[in-house]
């Protein structure tokens, strides 16, 4: 039977049934013994402070009673902030989101709350409390949704950047659900909004989205740019120097032509970012992102040249990327690709570079992320299927199958599908059940339960 007793009363009833006075509570929770009867009296309203001493002197544990705090202290007429603030920075602490989520919403129906609410999301973000600060930035936009301030853009976009994960999926929609307020984010913030939108539709592949985003990343750093470099104090809320956002709009849209097959174009945009001529007087952090888009600029040639077929550039493409060991991932994607699309044989340099092939370890996913890990599984499929070498490459194909999967990337799953049922007859039985087993797990998500085992 759940109890209907107040905090008060159940306090009271813990101090008679142990036959304890109050100044023997009061030594063993550490509050002033006057202090404590005043709030066992009612005379004195219970801190969020001396309701954790409470609670720790019972031996409950810790946030016991806060879903009752709520509504016999903070929520009985309109809420102190003195009060309120303590106890949702305490409900972050001891990830009771739950209770941190009610108490927000209690306050939606008075506007005068929103700023202290949204400042309190900042703190906790600037803490590393994410989930939490989530919770308030939802509250904060929910509640402004027909406003159009810069207040409500920024939490849309922590709401964004908080949101993303592993899942294809979810990061669309959060793309989507965000790119509406982009325009209204505060100059300081919106360059960075804009990298974040153009890396989730890259992740995806949503081409078509790249090159207006592009582009307006584009003007925007080279306006801010023109606008502040005399500047002695740069942005502290922008993650980069502005002279980075100008050159990677240009990889970007170097990526995108390459995408298209325009390797020539690209090539033209390899160009404006390898010799930034329009750099002022670079800082020492600047000279740095100079070097590094110069490197991307050198390995980016030897790509685009050997996408369009020329592989006399293949050894000096590989032997400028060896002694860069992330740069071999995506090196070794892109000459798998390119062999895949001349039918070229690299053998020799997939033997060379065996260790690398070996994605099993967790660290490995990670330097290339699993969106490019996943194609690359399936690229290497496709090498050897094209090299008649079956069973290696479905093992490829059903590897990728199982990354593709895990995120949610319908792109990957039909690749890896259309791909199988073309060779199925040369699988082996153990390959045949584990990719059986996998197209059973995709017909547990909803969205593919239509789909026939055969």
């Amino acid at each position: 039977m759940i109890s209907t007793a107040t905090i008060r009363e159940q306090i009271t009833r813990y101090i008679d049934e142990r036959g304890m006075t109050i100044n023997q509570f009061a030594r063993i929770s550490g509050i002033n013994n006057g202090t404590l009867s005043n709030i066992l009296n009612g005379r004195r309203p219970i801190s969020i402070k001396q309701l954790d001493q409470m609670t720790l002197a019972m031996g409950c544990s810790e946030g016991h009673f806060y879903e009752m705090y709520i509504h016999e202290y903070l929520f009985p007429s309109k809420p102190d902030w003195r009060r309120l603030g303590p106890f949702l920075h305490r409900c972050a602490e001891l990830n009771k989101l739950d209770c941190l989520d009610l108490a927000a919403r209690m306050t939606l129906d008075n506007t005068s709350y929103l700023p202290v609410l949204f400042e309190t999301a900042e703190t906790l973000f600037g803490e590393g409390k994410d989930k939490a600060a989530k919770l308030l930035y939802e509250c904060v936009a929910e509640s402004e949704k027909s406003q159009h301030s810069e207040r409500l853009a920024l939490c849309q976009y922590r709401i964004f950047m908080l949101s993303l994960s592993m899942s294809e999926v979810s990061n669309l929609q959060a793309a989507v659900n965000f790119e509406s307020y982009i325009d209204r984010l505060d100059e300081e913030y919106k360059l960075d909004g804009f990298k974040a939108l153009i890396d989730v539709y890259l992740s995806i592949h949503w081409w078509d989205k790249i090159p207006k985003l592009a582009d307006t990343l584009e003007c925007l750093s080279t306006y801010e740019y023109q606008l502040n470099r005399n500047k002695s104090r740069p942005s502290t809320k922008r993650k980069k120097p502005l002279i980075f956002y100008r050159l990677y709009a240009y990889l970007i849209k170097a990526n995108y032509y390459r995408n298209i097959g325009d390797y020539d174009k690209a090539l033209d945009y390899v160009s404006l970012y390898a010799d930034p001529d329009w750099v002022i007087e670079p800082s020492a952090e600047e000279r740095l992102i100079i070097e590094k888009f110069k490197g991307w600029a050198i390995a980016n040639r030897f790509m685009y040249k050997l996408m369009n077929g020329h592989f006399e550039m293949l050894d000096d493409y590989i032997n400028y990327v060896s002694s860069k060991e992330n740069e071999i991932y995506t090196a070794l994607c892109n000459i798998i690709l390119a062999a895949n699309r001349f039918k070229y044989d690299i053998d020799s340099i997939l033997e060379r570079y065996k260790d690398f092939l070996d994605y099993k370890s967790q660290q490995k996913v990670e330097q290339i992320g699993l969106n490019n890990y996943t194609r690359l599984l399936a690229e290497l499929g496709i090498y050897y299927l094209n090299a008649k070498q079956y069973d290696r490459g479905l093992a490829y194909i059903v590897d990728s199958f199982e990354y593709s999967i895990r995120i949610r990337s319908d792109k990957g799953m039909l690749r890896c599908m259309g791909l199988f049922e073309q060779f199925r007859s040369f699988a082996s039985p153990e390959i045949q059940q584990r990719y059986q087993e996998l197209i059973r797990e995709v017909q547990k998500l909803s969205v593919y339960a239509w789909m026939p085992v055969v």
